[in-house]
Protein backbone atom coordinates (compact mmCIF):
# COMPACT_ATOMS: atom_id res chain seq x y z
CA UNK A 1 0.00 0.00 0.00
CA UNK A 2 1.16 3.14 -0.62
CA UNK A 3 0.42 6.97 0.57
CA UNK A 4 0.68 10.17 -1.68
CA UNK A 5 0.25 13.82 -0.18
CA UNK A 6 -0.72 16.65 -1.90
CA UNK A 7 -3.40 19.17 -2.91
CA UNK A 8 -5.77 16.90 -5.23
CA UNK A 9 -7.63 18.68 -7.71
CA UNK A 10 -10.79 17.32 -8.58
CA UNK A 11 -11.81 18.44 -11.77
CA UNK A 12 -15.24 17.24 -11.65
CA UNK A 13 -16.28 19.15 -8.97
CA UNK A 14 -13.83 22.48 -9.38
CA UNK A 15 -12.20 21.78 -6.33
CA UNK A 16 -9.10 21.68 -4.50
CA UNK A 17 -7.99 20.23 -1.06
CA UNK A 18 -5.01 19.30 0.82
CA UNK A 19 -5.82 15.21 0.67
CA UNK A 20 -3.74 11.89 1.49
CA UNK A 21 -4.58 9.70 -1.56
CA UNK A 22 -3.74 5.63 -0.51
CA UNK A 23 -3.17 3.25 -3.57
CA UNK A 24 -3.49 -0.40 -3.36
CA UNK A 25 -3.78 -3.34 -5.66
CA UNK A 26 -3.24 -0.50 -8.62
CA UNK A 27 -5.84 1.60 -7.80
CA UNK A 28 -6.99 4.42 -5.35
CA UNK A 29 -8.26 2.37 -2.41
CA UNK A 30 -9.21 5.82 -0.84
CA UNK A 31 -8.58 9.92 -0.54
CA UNK A 32 -8.33 11.17 3.02
CA UNK A 33 -8.66 15.23 3.68
CA UNK A 34 -6.12 16.72 5.53
CA UNK A 35 -6.39 19.84 7.86
CA UNK A 36 -4.11 22.89 5.51
CA UNK A 37 -0.98 23.00 8.00
CA UNK A 38 0.87 25.19 5.14
CA UNK A 39 3.06 22.74 4.08
CA UNK A 40 4.28 22.94 0.74
CA UNK A 41 2.31 20.10 -1.01
CA UNK A 42 2.65 19.47 -4.74
CA UNK A 43 -0.66 19.49 -6.88
CA UNK A 44 -2.28 15.89 -7.91
CA UNK A 45 -3.79 16.10 -10.40
CA UNK A 46 -5.27 12.89 -13.12
CA UNK A 47 -2.89 13.04 -15.94
CA UNK A 48 -2.53 14.35 -18.92
CA UNK A 49 -4.12 12.50 -22.43
CA UNK A 50 -2.73 13.11 -25.85
CA UNK A 51 -6.55 13.34 -27.94
CA UNK A 52 -5.30 12.56 -30.60
CA UNK A 53 -1.75 11.58 -31.99
CA UNK A 54 -0.52 8.82 -34.57
CA UNK A 55 2.15 7.17 -32.53
CA UNK A 56 3.82 6.24 -35.49
CA UNK A 57 4.82 10.28 -36.39
CA UNK A 58 6.93 10.46 -33.47
CA UNK A 59 9.25 7.29 -34.92
CA UNK A 60 9.10 5.47 -31.85
CA UNK A 61 7.22 2.14 -31.29
CA UNK A 62 4.62 2.65 -28.74
CA UNK A 63 6.66 1.22 -25.71
CA UNK A 64 9.56 3.70 -26.64
CA UNK A 65 7.16 6.28 -27.73
CA UNK A 66 5.42 5.54 -23.67
CA UNK A 67 8.48 6.12 -22.00
CA UNK A 68 9.31 9.55 -22.75
CA UNK A 69 6.03 10.57 -22.51
CA UNK A 70 5.46 9.88 -19.14
CA UNK A 71 8.51 12.01 -18.17
CA UNK A 72 5.65 14.50 -18.95
CA UNK A 73 3.44 13.49 -17.05
CA UNK A 74 1.29 11.90 -19.77
CA UNK A 75 -0.65 8.96 -18.88
CA UNK A 76 -2.74 8.31 -22.31
CA UNK A 77 -3.00 8.56 -25.59
CA UNK A 78 -6.10 8.52 -28.12
CA UNK A 79 -4.18 6.99 -30.98
CA UNK A 80 -4.51 6.37 -34.38
CA UNK A 81 -3.16 2.99 -36.12
CA UNK A 82 -3.72 5.20 -39.67
CA UNK A 83 -0.19 5.33 -40.61
CA UNK A 84 0.78 1.48 -39.89
CA UNK A 85 -2.73 0.32 -41.52
CA UNK A 86 -1.52 1.73 -44.36
CA UNK A 87 1.10 -0.04 -44.92
CA UNK A 88 0.53 -3.76 -43.33
CA UNK A 89 -3.14 -3.70 -42.86
CA UNK A 90 -4.97 -5.25 -39.82
CA UNK A 91 -1.39 -6.20 -39.11
CA UNK A 92 -0.18 -2.99 -38.60
CA UNK A 93 -2.84 -2.22 -36.30
CA UNK A 94 -2.17 -5.86 -34.40
CA UNK A 95 1.41 -4.86 -33.69
CA UNK A 96 0.58 -1.60 -32.41
CA UNK A 97 -1.74 -2.93 -29.60
CA UNK A 98 0.52 -5.73 -28.68
CA UNK A 99 3.54 -3.45 -28.20
CA UNK A 100 1.65 -0.97 -26.57
CA UNK A 101 0.67 -3.21 -23.68
CA UNK A 102 4.29 -4.46 -23.08
CA UNK A 103 4.38 -1.01 -20.54
CA UNK A 104 2.33 0.97 -18.14
CA UNK A 105 0.57 3.03 -20.27
CA UNK A 106 -3.21 3.45 -21.46
CA UNK A 107 -3.27 3.38 -25.26
CA UNK A 108 -6.74 4.14 -26.75
CA UNK A 109 -6.66 2.71 -29.98
CA UNK A 110 -8.90 3.42 -32.92
CA UNK A 111 -10.04 1.73 -35.93
CA UNK A 112 -8.77 3.36 -39.45
CA UNK A 113 -11.63 4.40 -41.09
CA UNK A 114 -9.78 5.62 -44.10
CA UNK A 115 -6.97 2.83 -45.98
CA UNK A 116 -6.33 3.96 -48.49
CA UNK A 117 -6.78 7.57 -47.59
CA UNK A 118 -8.45 8.18 -50.85
CA UNK A 119 -8.08 6.11 -54.49
CA UNK A 120 -5.72 8.52 -55.71
CA UNK A 121 -3.00 7.08 -54.32
CA UNK A 122 -1.12 3.74 -53.49
CA UNK A 123 -0.80 2.24 -50.33
CA UNK A 124 0.12 -1.15 -49.19
CA UNK A 125 -3.49 -2.51 -47.64
CA UNK A 126 -7.38 -1.83 -48.08
CA UNK A 127 -10.04 -1.88 -44.48
CA UNK A 128 -13.12 -2.26 -45.94
CA UNK A 129 -16.53 -1.63 -43.89
CA UNK A 130 -16.89 -4.81 -42.69
CA UNK A 131 -12.86 -4.92 -41.74
CA UNK A 132 -13.36 -1.94 -40.12
CA UNK A 133 -16.89 -3.06 -38.28
CA UNK A 134 -14.49 -6.06 -36.86
CA UNK A 135 -12.15 -3.88 -35.37
CA UNK A 136 -14.89 -1.92 -33.60
CA UNK A 137 -16.21 -4.67 -32.13
CA UNK A 138 -12.79 -5.29 -30.12
CA UNK A 139 -13.00 -3.84 -26.75
CA UNK A 140 -9.23 -1.95 -26.97
CA UNK A 141 -10.85 -0.51 -30.29
CA UNK A 142 -12.26 2.99 -28.62
CA UNK A 143 -13.30 4.99 -31.59
CA UNK A 144 -13.91 5.28 -35.27
CA UNK A 145 -10.38 7.15 -36.14
CA UNK A 146 -10.49 10.58 -37.86
CA UNK A 147 -12.81 9.91 -41.26
CA UNK A 148 -10.67 11.91 -43.92
CA UNK A 149 -12.75 11.46 -46.70
CA UNK A 150 -15.11 14.24 -46.05
CA UNK A 151 -16.21 14.20 -49.56
CA UNK A 152 -17.51 10.97 -48.74
CA UNK A 153 -19.62 12.17 -45.90
CA UNK A 154 -21.17 15.09 -47.88
CA UNK A 155 -22.07 13.09 -50.75
CA UNK A 156 -23.42 9.79 -48.51
CA UNK A 157 -20.72 7.12 -50.00
CA UNK A 158 -22.25 3.62 -48.67
CA UNK A 159 -18.99 2.47 -47.87
CA UNK A 160 -18.20 5.63 -45.59
CA UNK A 161 -21.35 5.81 -44.60
CA UNK A 162 -21.45 1.75 -43.09
CA UNK A 163 -18.21 2.64 -41.10
CA UNK A 164 -19.46 5.60 -39.42
CA UNK A 165 -23.15 3.73 -38.90
CA UNK A 166 -21.13 0.43 -37.64
CA UNK A 167 -19.25 2.95 -34.65
CA UNK A 168 -22.91 4.28 -33.70
CA UNK A 169 -24.43 1.14 -33.36
CA UNK A 170 -21.79 0.13 -30.54
CA UNK A 171 -21.97 3.35 -29.11
CA UNK A 172 -18.35 4.49 -30.00
CA UNK A 173 -17.31 7.92 -30.91
CA UNK A 174 -16.23 8.77 -34.77
CA UNK A 175 -13.38 11.46 -35.00
CA UNK A 176 -13.27 14.01 -37.34
CA UNK A 177 -11.00 15.90 -40.17
CA UNK A 178 -12.42 18.37 -42.04
CA UNK A 179 -9.58 21.01 -42.69
CA UNK A 180 -11.23 24.20 -44.29
CA UNK A 181 -15.37 22.96 -43.65
CA UNK A 182 -17.62 26.20 -42.88
CA UNK A 183 -21.33 26.29 -43.02
CA UNK A 184 -23.76 24.38 -44.45
CA UNK A 185 -20.83 21.79 -45.58
CA UNK A 186 -19.32 21.89 -41.61
CA UNK A 187 -23.15 21.11 -40.41
CA UNK A 188 -23.59 18.37 -42.73
CA UNK A 189 -20.28 16.45 -41.78
CA UNK A 190 -21.13 17.26 -38.31
CA UNK A 191 -24.74 15.87 -38.59
CA UNK A 192 -23.30 12.39 -40.18
CA UNK A 193 -22.25 11.84 -36.14
CA UNK A 194 -18.86 13.03 -36.43
CA UNK A 195 -18.31 14.35 -33.01
CA UNK A 196 -14.59 16.18 -33.09
CA UNK A 197 -11.85 17.68 -35.72
CA UNK A 198 -8.44 18.77 -34.56
CA UNK A 199 -7.81 20.30 -38.67
CA UNK A 200 -9.23 24.02 -37.61
CA UNK A 201 -6.36 26.22 -37.89
CA UNK A 202 -8.56 29.57 -37.71
CA UNK A 203 -10.28 30.85 -34.70
CA UNK A 204 -13.17 31.20 -36.98
CA UNK A 205 -13.67 27.74 -38.47
CA UNK A 206 -12.97 26.25 -35.39
CA UNK A 207 -16.04 28.16 -33.70
CA UNK A 208 -18.24 27.70 -36.90
CA UNK A 209 -17.70 23.79 -36.36
CA UNK A 210 -18.69 24.50 -32.34
CA UNK A 211 -21.61 26.04 -32.73
CA UNK A 212 -22.84 23.26 -34.59
CA UNK A 213 -21.93 20.93 -31.58
CA UNK A 214 -18.33 19.81 -32.78
CA UNK A 215 -15.50 19.17 -30.49
CA UNK A 216 -12.09 20.91 -31.01
CA UNK A 217 -9.20 20.01 -30.53
CA UNK A 218 -6.06 21.98 -30.39
CA UNK A 219 -3.26 21.02 -32.30
CA UNK A 220 0.51 21.74 -31.83
CA UNK A 221 2.82 19.07 -33.52
CA UNK A 222 6.08 19.08 -34.65
CA UNK A 223 5.06 20.58 -38.29
CA UNK A 224 0.95 21.80 -37.42
CA UNK A 225 0.49 24.44 -34.81
CA UNK A 226 -2.58 25.59 -33.87
CA UNK A 227 -2.37 26.66 -30.39
CA UNK A 228 -2.40 30.23 -30.74
CA UNK A 229 -5.02 30.52 -33.42
CA UNK A 230 -7.22 28.62 -31.06
CA UNK A 231 -6.41 28.62 -27.80
CA UNK A 232 -8.68 31.83 -26.42
CA UNK A 233 -11.97 29.73 -27.31
CA UNK A 234 -11.15 27.66 -24.48
CA UNK A 235 -12.19 30.55 -22.41
CA UNK A 236 -15.89 30.16 -23.76
CA UNK A 237 -15.76 26.03 -24.43
CA UNK A 238 -13.39 24.06 -21.63
CA UNK A 239 -15.95 21.51 -21.54
CA UNK A 240 -15.81 20.81 -25.34
CA UNK A 241 -12.11 21.12 -26.10
CA UNK A 242 -9.03 19.09 -25.89
CA UNK A 243 -5.26 19.18 -26.70
CA UNK A 244 -3.76 16.75 -28.89
CA UNK A 245 0.15 16.64 -30.71
CA UNK A 246 -1.51 14.90 -33.56
CA UNK A 247 2.09 14.25 -35.10
CA UNK A 248 5.43 14.82 -32.94
CA UNK A 249 8.98 13.63 -34.04
CA UNK A 250 11.10 11.87 -31.01
CA UNK A 251 13.02 15.02 -30.45
CA UNK A 252 10.19 17.46 -29.79
CA UNK A 253 8.57 14.59 -27.41
CA UNK A 254 11.55 14.68 -25.24
CA UNK A 255 11.06 18.20 -24.66
CA UNK A 256 8.03 18.03 -23.66
CA UNK A 257 4.12 17.44 -24.31
CA UNK A 258 0.58 17.96 -23.21
CA UNK A 259 2.25 19.68 -20.19
CA UNK A 260 3.77 21.93 -22.30
CA UNK A 261 0.69 23.29 -23.47
CA UNK A 262 -0.86 23.83 -20.25
CA UNK A 263 1.46 26.28 -19.21
CA UNK A 264 1.33 28.28 -21.92
CA UNK A 265 -2.35 28.09 -21.63
CA UNK A 266 -2.32 29.43 -18.17
CA UNK A 267 0.22 32.13 -19.34
CA UNK A 268 -2.08 33.60 -21.46
CA UNK A 269 -4.95 34.30 -18.53
CA UNK A 270 -6.89 31.01 -18.47
CA UNK A 271 -8.09 29.51 -15.29
CA UNK A 272 -5.67 25.96 -14.65
CA UNK A 273 -8.98 24.67 -14.07
CA UNK A 274 -10.69 24.77 -17.55
CA UNK A 275 -7.20 24.15 -18.76
CA UNK A 276 -6.81 20.86 -16.98
CA UNK A 277 -10.37 19.59 -18.60
CA UNK A 278 -8.75 20.19 -21.59
CA UNK A 279 -6.04 18.10 -20.63
CA UNK A 280 -7.00 15.63 -18.51
CA UNK A 281 -11.11 15.63 -18.45
CA UNK A 282 -12.39 15.99 -21.41
CA UNK A 283 -10.75 12.82 -23.37
CA UNK A 284 -11.27 10.50 -20.68
CA UNK A 285 -14.81 11.74 -20.61
CA UNK A 286 -15.28 11.39 -24.13
CA UNK A 287 -13.58 8.26 -25.21
CA UNK A 288 -14.62 6.90 -22.07
CA UNK A 289 -10.94 6.36 -21.19
CA UNK A 290 -10.34 3.36 -17.78
CA UNK A 291 -8.14 5.98 -17.21
CA UNK A 292 -9.33 7.67 -13.69
CA UNK A 293 -10.05 10.68 -12.63
CA UNK A 294 -8.93 10.72 -9.06
CA UNK A 295 -11.82 9.29 -7.26
CA UNK A 296 -12.06 5.92 -4.43
CA UNK A 297 -12.03 2.79 -6.69
CA UNK A 298 -10.27 4.48 -9.93
CA UNK A 299 -7.24 3.39 -11.52
CA UNK A 300 -4.31 4.85 -9.62
CA UNK A 301 -3.42 7.43 -12.76
CA UNK A 302 -2.04 10.30 -11.25
CA UNK A 303 0.61 12.93 -11.49
CA UNK A 304 2.62 15.36 -9.11
CA UNK A 305 3.41 18.89 -10.40
CA UNK A 306 5.34 21.50 -9.16
CA UNK A 307 2.63 24.00 -9.11
CA UNK A 308 -0.52 24.88 -11.49
CA UNK A 309 1.76 27.43 -14.04
CA UNK A 310 4.69 25.89 -15.47
CA UNK A 311 3.08 22.40 -14.36
CA UNK A 312 6.67 20.96 -14.32
CA UNK A 313 6.50 17.30 -13.75
CA UNK A 314 7.80 15.50 -10.51
CA UNK A 315 6.55 12.26 -10.75
CA UNK A 316 4.02 10.10 -12.59
CA UNK A 317 2.58 7.28 -11.43
CA UNK A 318 0.35 4.37 -13.73
CA UNK A 319 -1.35 1.89 -11.90
CA UNK A 320 0.21 2.96 -8.62
CA UNK A 321 3.24 2.55 -10.34
CA UNK A 322 6.21 5.18 -10.27
CA UNK A 323 6.84 5.37 -14.03
CA UNK A 324 8.56 8.65 -14.14
CA UNK A 325 10.63 11.10 -11.57
CA UNK A 326 12.35 14.35 -11.61
CA UNK A 327 12.15 13.85 -15.51
CA UNK A 328 13.82 10.38 -15.53
CA UNK A 329 11.69 7.31 -17.13
CA UNK A 330 11.37 4.59 -15.10
CA UNK A 331 9.78 2.04 -17.50
CA UNK A 332 12.40 -0.42 -19.08
CA UNK A 333 13.51 -0.58 -22.09
CA UNK A 334 11.93 -3.56 -24.36
CA UNK A 335 14.20 -5.31 -26.16
CA UNK A 336 13.25 -5.98 -30.18
CA UNK A 337 11.60 -9.66 -30.81
CA UNK A 338 13.58 -11.75 -33.11
CA UNK A 339 13.30 -11.66 -36.97
CA UNK A 340 12.39 -9.07 -39.27
CA UNK A 341 10.41 -6.24 -37.93
CA UNK A 342 6.86 -5.86 -39.81
CA UNK A 343 7.25 -3.75 -43.09
CA UNK A 344 5.70 -4.00 -46.82
CA UNK A 345 8.67 -2.46 -48.85
CA UNK A 346 9.22 -3.71 -52.75
CA UNK A 347 10.82 -0.68 -54.43
CA UNK A 348 13.94 -1.05 -56.50
CA UNK A 349 16.86 1.31 -56.98
CA UNK A 350 16.50 4.01 -58.80
CA UNK A 351 18.68 5.77 -61.21
CA UNK A 352 19.01 10.01 -61.70
CA UNK A 353 17.44 9.97 -65.10
CA UNK A 354 14.01 8.80 -63.18
CA UNK A 355 13.84 12.57 -61.87
CA UNK A 356 13.75 14.06 -65.04
CA UNK A 357 11.07 16.37 -65.46
CA UNK A 358 9.49 16.81 -68.82
CA UNK A 359 8.78 20.87 -69.63
CA UNK A 360 6.25 22.10 -71.56
CA UNK A 361 8.57 21.82 -74.98
CA UNK A 362 9.07 18.42 -74.06
CA UNK A 363 5.22 17.32 -73.11
CA UNK A 364 3.17 19.41 -74.70
CA UNK A 365 0.17 18.57 -71.87
CA UNK A 366 0.72 21.35 -69.40
CA UNK A 367 -2.33 23.94 -69.18
CA UNK A 368 -0.72 26.98 -69.91
CA UNK A 369 3.04 26.62 -72.04
CA UNK A 370 4.09 29.76 -69.81
CA UNK A 371 3.09 28.87 -65.96
CA UNK A 372 4.06 25.61 -63.70
CA UNK A 373 2.04 24.66 -60.74
CA UNK A 374 4.21 24.61 -58.03
CA UNK A 375 3.58 23.75 -54.40
CA UNK A 376 3.68 26.26 -51.57
CA UNK A 377 4.94 24.70 -48.16
CA UNK A 378 3.89 26.84 -44.95
CA UNK A 379 5.88 26.57 -42.11
CA UNK A 380 3.39 25.33 -39.05
CA UNK A 381 1.01 24.15 -41.19
CA UNK A 382 -0.37 21.18 -43.28
CA UNK A 383 -1.93 23.15 -45.96
CA UNK A 384 0.35 24.38 -48.70
CA UNK A 385 -0.41 26.83 -51.43
CA UNK A 386 -1.18 26.36 -55.06
CA UNK A 387 1.49 28.49 -56.98
CA UNK A 388 1.39 29.32 -60.99
CA UNK A 389 4.95 30.15 -61.55
CA UNK A 390 6.49 30.90 -65.03
CA UNK A 391 8.93 28.69 -66.86
CA UNK A 392 11.62 31.26 -67.39
CA UNK A 393 12.23 30.73 -63.49
CA UNK A 394 13.81 27.22 -63.96
CA UNK A 395 16.56 26.39 -64.71
CA UNK A 396 16.24 24.74 -68.86
CA UNK A 397 18.20 21.11 -69.67
CA UNK A 398 18.06 19.55 -73.39
CA UNK A 399 15.15 17.97 -74.72
CA UNK A 400 12.80 20.43 -73.09
CA UNK A 401 13.37 19.11 -69.59
CA UNK A 402 13.53 21.64 -66.50
CA UNK A 403 15.84 21.80 -63.29
CA UNK A 404 15.14 22.81 -60.04
CA UNK A 405 16.64 26.60 -59.56
CA UNK A 406 17.95 26.57 -55.92
CA UNK A 407 18.61 30.53 -56.20
CA UNK A 408 14.48 30.69 -56.65
CA UNK A 409 13.79 28.54 -54.08
CA UNK A 410 12.02 26.38 -56.76
CA UNK A 411 13.10 22.63 -55.88
CA UNK A 412 12.19 19.96 -57.35
CA UNK A 413 9.67 16.64 -55.34
CA UNK A 414 9.16 13.21 -55.96
CA UNK A 415 6.99 10.33 -54.92
CA UNK A 416 8.18 6.87 -55.26
CA UNK A 417 6.14 4.23 -55.10
CA UNK A 418 7.35 2.15 -52.55
CA UNK A 419 4.88 -1.27 -53.13
CA UNK A 420 4.94 -2.13 -56.78
CA UNK A 421 7.36 -0.76 -59.49
CA UNK A 422 6.02 2.73 -61.30
CA UNK A 423 7.12 5.67 -62.93
CA UNK A 424 8.41 8.68 -60.38
CA UNK A 425 5.83 11.23 -59.82
CA UNK A 426 7.71 14.64 -60.08
CA UNK A 427 6.69 18.11 -59.34
CA UNK A 428 8.10 21.69 -58.04
CA UNK A 429 8.03 23.06 -54.45
CA UNK A 430 8.69 26.16 -52.77
CA UNK A 431 9.82 27.57 -49.20
CA UNK A 432 11.93 24.09 -48.04
CA UNK A 433 14.99 26.64 -49.70
CA UNK A 434 17.45 23.99 -50.34
CA UNK A 435 20.57 25.54 -52.18
CA UNK A 436 21.73 22.17 -52.54
CA UNK A 437 21.74 18.15 -51.94
CA UNK A 438 18.20 16.53 -50.88
CA UNK A 439 16.05 15.23 -48.07
CA UNK A 440 13.93 11.85 -48.68
CA UNK A 441 11.36 10.19 -46.23
CA UNK A 442 9.69 6.89 -46.54
CA UNK A 443 6.88 8.24 -43.89
CA UNK A 444 4.43 9.93 -46.56
CA UNK A 445 1.41 10.56 -45.30
CA UNK A 446 -0.88 8.73 -45.65
CA UNK A 447 -0.05 5.92 -48.18
CA UNK A 448 3.81 6.36 -46.95
CA UNK A 449 5.50 6.15 -50.23
CA UNK A 450 8.95 7.74 -50.60
CA UNK A 451 9.00 11.54 -50.48
CA UNK A 452 11.83 13.44 -51.52
CA UNK A 453 12.87 17.00 -52.32
CA UNK A 454 15.62 18.12 -53.77
CA UNK A 455 17.88 20.85 -55.35
CA UNK A 456 19.29 18.40 -58.16
CA UNK A 457 18.39 15.01 -59.61
CA UNK A 458 21.50 12.94 -58.06
CA UNK A 459 21.08 13.78 -54.95
CA UNK A 460 17.42 13.29 -55.00
CA UNK A 461 18.14 9.27 -56.66
CA UNK A 462 20.99 8.71 -53.83
CA UNK A 463 18.54 10.27 -50.95
CA UNK A 464 16.11 7.90 -52.10
CA UNK A 465 18.38 4.88 -52.53
CA UNK A 466 19.57 5.04 -49.26
CA UNK A 467 16.39 4.47 -47.95
CA UNK A 468 15.17 1.29 -50.43
CA UNK A 469 18.60 0.15 -49.23
CA UNK A 470 17.64 0.11 -45.72
CA UNK A 471 13.51 -0.33 -46.30
CA UNK A 472 12.67 2.80 -44.85
CA UNK A 473 14.26 6.06 -43.22
CA UNK A 474 14.68 8.77 -43.21
CA UNK A 475 17.82 10.90 -45.57
CA UNK A 476 20.14 13.47 -46.45
CA UNK A 477 22.58 14.13 -48.99
CA UNK A 478 24.79 16.45 -49.73
CA UNK A 479 27.75 16.01 -51.93
CA UNK A 480 29.68 13.29 -50.99
CA UNK A 481 27.86 13.17 -48.02
CA UNK A 482 25.19 11.16 -46.69
CA UNK A 483 23.21 10.39 -43.54
CA UNK A 484 20.18 7.83 -42.41
CA UNK A 485 17.80 7.54 -39.84
CA UNK A 486 16.27 3.48 -40.53
CA UNK A 487 13.29 3.10 -39.80
CA UNK A 488 12.63 -0.75 -40.27
CA UNK A 489 9.45 -1.23 -38.46
CA UNK A 490 6.75 -0.14 -41.22
CA UNK A 491 9.26 2.08 -42.99
CA UNK A 492 7.62 4.71 -40.11
CA UNK A 493 9.10 3.10 -36.35
CA UNK A 494 12.52 3.00 -34.88
CA UNK A 495 12.85 -0.20 -32.72
CA UNK A 496 16.08 1.51 -30.34
CA UNK A 497 16.08 3.48 -27.66
CA UNK A 498 13.49 6.51 -27.96
CA UNK A 499 16.39 8.85 -26.65
CA UNK A 500 19.06 7.87 -28.93
CA UNK A 501 16.32 8.18 -32.21
CA UNK A 502 15.81 11.80 -31.00
CA UNK A 503 19.81 12.49 -30.69
CA UNK A 504 19.79 11.22 -34.60
CA UNK A 505 16.93 12.60 -35.66
CA UNK A 506 18.45 16.09 -34.10
CA UNK A 507 21.40 16.01 -36.29
CA UNK A 508 19.92 15.13 -39.54
CA UNK A 509 17.45 17.86 -39.01
CA UNK A 510 21.04 19.76 -38.28
CA UNK A 511 22.21 18.71 -42.07
CA UNK A 512 19.18 19.62 -43.84
CA UNK A 513 19.18 23.04 -42.25
CA UNK A 514 22.79 23.42 -43.06
CA UNK A 515 21.57 23.06 -47.08
CA UNK A 516 19.73 26.47 -46.32
CA UNK A 517 16.15 25.62 -45.08
CA UNK A 518 14.56 27.54 -43.12
CA UNK A 519 11.29 25.11 -41.94
CA UNK A 520 10.73 24.52 -38.09
CA UNK A 521 10.72 20.64 -39.34
CA UNK A 522 11.62 20.48 -42.62
CA UNK A 523 11.05 15.84 -42.07
CA UNK A 524 7.73 16.40 -40.39
CA UNK A 525 6.59 18.87 -43.11
CA UNK A 526 7.79 17.12 -46.01
CA UNK A 527 6.00 14.15 -44.89
CA UNK A 528 3.02 16.32 -45.71
CA UNK A 529 3.53 17.06 -48.94
CA UNK A 530 2.13 14.17 -50.11
CA UNK A 531 -1.08 14.11 -47.79
CA UNK A 532 -4.37 14.59 -50.62
CA UNK A 533 -6.80 15.27 -47.87
CA UNK A 534 -5.39 18.38 -46.82
CA UNK A 535 -5.56 21.31 -49.36
CA UNK A 536 -4.38 22.61 -51.32
CA UNK A 537 -1.60 20.98 -53.97
CA UNK A 538 -0.02 17.78 -52.95
CA UNK A 539 2.17 15.29 -54.99
CA UNK A 540 1.08 11.52 -54.59
CA UNK A 541 2.69 8.43 -56.21
CA UNK A 542 0.18 8.88 -59.03
CA UNK A 543 0.65 12.41 -59.55
CA UNK A 544 0.00 16.35 -58.72
CA UNK A 545 -3.22 16.96 -56.98
CA UNK A 546 -5.46 19.74 -56.35
CA UNK A 547 -6.79 19.25 -52.93
CA UNK A 548 -9.50 21.92 -53.51
CA UNK A 549 -10.82 19.88 -56.65
CA UNK A 550 -10.23 16.65 -55.19
CA UNK A 551 -8.77 15.53 -58.90
CA UNK A 552 -5.67 15.51 -60.58
CA UNK A 553 -4.26 18.63 -62.40
CA UNK A 554 -3.70 17.49 -66.01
Amino acid sequence: MTSIRGRLVDLLHDLIIEAEVTIADGRIAGIRPLDPDGEDLPYIIPGFVDAHVHIESSLLVPAEFARLAVVHGTIATVSDPHEIANVCGLAGVEFMIANGRTVPFTFCFGAPSCVPATGYETAGAALDAAAVEGLLQRNEIKYLSEMMNFPGVLNKDPEVMQKIASAHALGKPVDGHAPGLRGETAKQYIDAGISTDHECFTAEEALDKLRYGMKILIREGSAAKNFDALIGLLNEYPDRMMFCSDDKHADSLVEGHIDRLCARAVARGIDPFKVLKAACLNPVLHYRLDTGLLRSGDPANLVLVKDLRSFNVLSTYIGGVLVAENGVSKIARRSPPPGEPINSFHALPRVPGDFRFAGPTASGHVASRDLIPVIGALDGQLITSKLMVPVANFRPAPAGFLHANPGKDLLKIAVVNRYRPAPVALAFIRNFGLKSGALASSVAHDSHNIVVVGADDESMCRAVNLIIARKGGLSCVNGEKEAILPLPVAGLMSMDDGYQVAEDYIALDAMVKQLGSTLGSPFMTLSFMALLVIPHLKLSDQGLFDGDLFQFLP
